[in-house]
């Protein structure tokens, strides 16, 4: 049985010699009877010039063959010729040509002698050498086939009985069909067609079982001559073929190997990649195939050196991918991303357990294997004929990932030895993509849990601002980002929103932005201006970049941060912001008015350029919402950023809905879409504080301020309700005010704020902040600041225009205990 495959005509490793080979039909006496215009292009003679006449006319004589005669009495005593000669040109030189004389035999009993010659005289001596050496002319058993105008055989040689199982009497006189019914001819005799058509030379490739070896296919490589009489008339046409199969092999081999190096693995997902594997290897390989990875591998775990399957539990693999040549895969019983489990007695246990490779050519079906311990498997083995087998481990750096199966039903030919090679060798170099898609898996999974752990679980907007956020994880491609917000709650009932993004990806750009959050939570707690804590995070930034450069066997990845620090204060409806390198933020109106305020850029954190990072103050109706957010958000492959920001700002554009449903509307911006960078972001409708909740009152700057300043702050407290806070809140206001009347020379203000907590700040010229000191129990003065930090949650300083501002806080429901228990007189001062 034969089939053809159409090929393109072209080189093709050695074969092309034959396609390009100059040939002539000589007769028994060497004359010569056909002609080709491949020959008429080697030597220069035309068809005209040397049909009818002598071979003499370009086989010059030598010493063992002086004469035509002697020359063609060698050939028949050899029984044909090869190897390298000399011919003459018609223009008087002499060419060094590889040759091949081959002698066909005829009805009753006549022969001729085909003459296939190709040109090696502009070849260097060292690859002249190695022309002959390989050369398909000299070496390979060539068929060799001459049909009239009507492509029946006139006259054949012996080899082409083994290439197609056809005997001589089957052939002669007879088209191909005719010699055998049911073979597949018409691709062939449409290719010997053209060769008569034309004029010149068709090259054709085809498979076949030949009958030395029926049980394997083998490719064959042909290439049919136009032969001409000295008139130029077409008097047939030759066909030689050549048994390619080791060729033909390796270029299939290389075929599949080049498309796993450029098919498999890219996308850095391994149930992905294992389906890419099974797509591959169906049908060029098998009918049949699928991939089962040990089930911890596809979460990034890391594998086993072997895996057990002896003991009394089977090991269990998920189908990372499956294919076959029919639909649906019928074949298997479970479908990808399902469980399997595999029996301790099949081959697959031995595989895994040995690490070694298994190739059954024939299925043993015999009743006792070990399908009769697998009744499904048994029953698909039966149902789709699956006949030849392979299971290949997959290991990678000395571990096990899993096990790759292979199979053949309606491709009658077993799987050999090479199969199982290139099977080997497709596994060793798919099985570093399966690792390095399950390292990335686990590091993705490692710096995704790290940045959640290291992001706020729950926000707090006090009684400044209602908060909501929204984070998307950067794709697979890109991998997790450094993306982080917070709110933070300041003195003054007043909240910082901050947004930031690290550049890069992975564990190191999440353990970054970790630091980078710490260090703005520490210098918000120091109560700095926007610009100034930008600046100071921006020498945080680059003393820990070159911190990190100056370790040894550290790598620096991070470069650079972006970020937006804001602070609004529901007292005065004000918010004063700046930016390091980072989006604007979107202001919503209470109306639906959408702006992005024109905020002074700043250079990126961590980059060193100097540019000095400016704020701006804005005051925002009551009901405003604040949007800030990362470059993920409004940045895509497609679209640039002007694009994504008018898309943000129609999403933003309906304040009156809930923050969550708003977060939801921003962040499908770009819908269909999965995100190429982390998306992040932080929503804050503005509240404010009623005039009610807030008391201040000046100072005089001498002693009376301390009496002044206790009275105002329990008539105040009782106008709250708040009585039961009078005694710790006047011990607190006695303490602060001293300090300022001792270190101040201008004016003093006191101002009380009741929000979720009760606030006490007094503000005086001094530009120094206070210091907490242990004083000794001799000591008449030194703890002002240390009952301060007795009676309340927390206290702290921060700079105002002019001066500063000390506060302290205290719950509303609690009267601290410490304060009733210390005795200390309301009257005490530092």
């Amino acid at each position: 049985m034969t089939s053809t495959d159409k090929a393109t005509p072209g080189k093709r490793l050695n074969t092309y010699e034959i396609s390009e080979s100059a040939v002539a039909l000589l007769d028994e006496r060497g004359t010569v009877v056909a002609w080709t215009q491949a020959a008429e292009r080697l030597v220069g003679y035309s068809a005209g010039d040397v049909v009818g006449r002598s071979a003499a006319l370009v086989v010059p004589p030598s010493e063992g063959a002086p004469t035509i005669s002697a020359f063609i009495e060698q050939c028949r005593a050899q029984n044909g010729r090869s190897g390298t000669t000399a011919v003459r040109h018609r223009d008087g030189r002499m060419l060094d040509i590889n040759h091949r004389i081959s002698m066909l035999s005829g009805q009753d009993g006549t022969f001729r002698w085909l003459v296939s010659a190709t040109d090696i005289g502009t070849l260097s001596q060292e690859a002249k050498n190695e022309w002959v050496r390989e050369s398909l002319l000299t070496r390979a058993p060539i068929g060799i086939i001459v049909r009239d105008p009507q492509l029946l055989c006139v006259w054949a040689n012996d080899t082409i009985e083994s290439h197609d199982g056809i005997s001589r009497d089957r052939r002669l006189g007879r088209r191909l069909a005719d010699s055998l019914p049911g073979f597949e001819a018409e691709a062939l005799e449409a290719v010997m067609q053209q060769a008569l058509r034309n004029g010149t030379t068709a090259f054709h490739e085809y498979r076949a079982w030949p009958t030395e070896d029926p049980h394997r296919e083998h490719a064959f490589s042909a290439s049919y001559f136009c032969l001409q009489d000295a008139d130029g008339k077409t008097l047939g046409v030759c066909g030689i073929s050549v048994d390619v199969t080791g060729n033909q092999r390796t270029r299939e081999r290389f075929a599949i190997l080049s498309q796993a190096s450029t098919r498999i693995g890219s996308s850095l997902d391994i149930m992905r990649t294992g389906q890419e594997l099974a797509d591959l290897a169906v049908p060029v390989l098998a009918d049949y195939a699928y991939v089962d990875l040990a089930e911890s591998i596809p979460f990034g775990e890391e594998p086993a050196t072997r895996i057990d399957t002896m003991s009394g539990r089977p090991p269990v693999f998920l189908r990372a991918g499956q294919a076959s040549i029919h639909p649906g895969v019928p074949e298997s019983s479970f479908a990808p991303g399902e469980t399997v489990s595999v029996h301790p007695t099949s081959p697959l246990a031995r595989v895994l357990h040995t690490g070694r490779s298994h190739l059954e050519p024939v299925l043993d079906t015999s009743p006792g294997t070990w399908i009769d311990h697998d009744p499904a498997r048994a029953q698909k083995i039966r149902e789709y004929g699956i006949h030849s087998l392979m299971i290949v481990p997959i290991i990678a750096r000395r571990a096990v990932l899993g096990v790759a199966l292979f199979v053949r039903t309606e491709d009658p030919v077993p799987f050999h030895e090479d199969d199982l090679l290139l099977a080997e060798e497709l596994i060793t170099r798919v099985a570093l993509s399966l690792d390095n898609a399950r390292q990335y898996t686990r590091e993705h999974t490692m710096a995704l849990a790290l940045q959640r752990n290291l992001l706020p679980h729950r926000l707090i907007g006090g009684t400044a601002v209602e908060a909501a956020w929204r984070y998307l994880p950067a794709d697979a491609q890109a991998g997790v980002g450094g993306d982080w917000f917070d709110v933070i709650p300041l003195s003054g009932a007043r909240m910082a929103l901050v947004v930031g993004d690290v550049v890069g990806h992975g564990i190191h750009a999440a353990a970054t932005m970790g630091r980078l959050r710490t260090a703005v939570r520490t210098l918000a707690d120091m109560e700095l201006p926007p610009q100034e804590l930008l600046a100071r995070v921006d020498d945080t930034f680059q003393r820990l970049a070159e911190e990190d450069a100056n370790a040894p066997d550290q790598t620096p990845t991070v470069v650079g941060a972006t970020c937006l620090y804001a602070v609004y204060d529901p007292i005065t409806r004000r918010c004063a912001m700046a930016r390091a390198g980072h989006p604007p933020p979107a202001i919503i109106g209470p109306q639906g008015r959408v702006t992005f305020p024109d905020l002074p850029t700043g250079g990126p954190l961590g980059i060193g350029l100097g540019i000095p990072f400016e704020a701006v103050e804005l005051e925002l109706p009551e009901g405003s919402l604040l949007a800030l957010y990362t470059d993920g958000l409004i940045e895509t492959r497609d679209h640039d950023i002007d694009v994504g920001m008018q898309r943000l700002a129609a999403a933003l554009a309906q304040p009156s809905r809930s923050l969550e449903d708003l977060c939801t509307r921003a962040t499908e911006t770009f819908p269909g879409q999965a995100p190429s960078d982390d998306v992040t972001l932080l929503l804050a409708r503005t509240r404010s504080l009623s005039p009610a909740q807030v008391a201040s009152w000046p100072l005089p700057s001498d002693r009376t301020a301390v009496r002044t300043a206790r009275h105002m702050a329990a008539r105040q407290l009782t106008e709250w309700g708040l009585e039961g806070l009078q005694d710790p809140t006047q011990l607190i206001v006695s303490e602060l005010v001293t300090n300022a009347v001792r270190h101040s020379t201008g004016p003093i203000g006191l101002r009380l704020i009741q929000h979720q907590v009760l606030t006490c700040e007094v503000f005086d010229t001094d530009v120094s902040y206070p210091r907490l000191r242990h004083a000794r129990a001799t000591d008449e003065s030194g703890r002002g600041l240390f009952l301060v930090t007795q009676l309340s949650r927390r206290w702290g300083a921060r700079s105002e225009s002019g001066g500063k501002v000390v506060w302290a806080e205290q719950d509303l429901d609690f009267a601290p205990p410490r304060a009733r228990a210390s005795g200390t007189s309301p009257g005490r001062k530092e």
